[in-house]
């Protein structure tokens, strides 16, 4: 992948410093009503683990060519899975007070 292939973001997130589950939870809350299609860059201090990509999206095998730091670019989808907003590793459940 080069720098000019990789769209421009809509939403980036900084995640640097943080671990996978800190990682998640800001990726969560600044994705959370973000349009399908958009495009979310990701700061990381190290690549995140592929569990903790949003349903629906997906991780390219390196990090955006043509940064100083690791920016990972993913584009969100129409029908994503949603999650819980205070446990973005799993799935939304309405009917038990965890949607937000």
């Amino acid at each position: 992948m080069t720098a000019a292939s990789v769209p421009t973001a809509d939403i980036t997130v900084d995640g640097t410093g943080l671990r996978s589950i800190g990682l998640l939870r800001r990726l969560r809350k600044q994705i959370h009503n973000a349009e399908p299609g958009a495009v979310v860059h990701v700061i990381a201090t190290t690549r995140p683990p592929r569990s903790t990509c949003p349903p629906g999206a997906t991780w390219p095998a390196t990090p955006t060519p043509g940064t100083e730091q690791s920016v990972y670019a993913l584009q969100l989808t129409a029908g994503a899975l949603r999650t819980r907003s205070d446990a973005p590793w799993h799935p939304d459940d309405p009917g038990h007070g965890h949607s937000k």
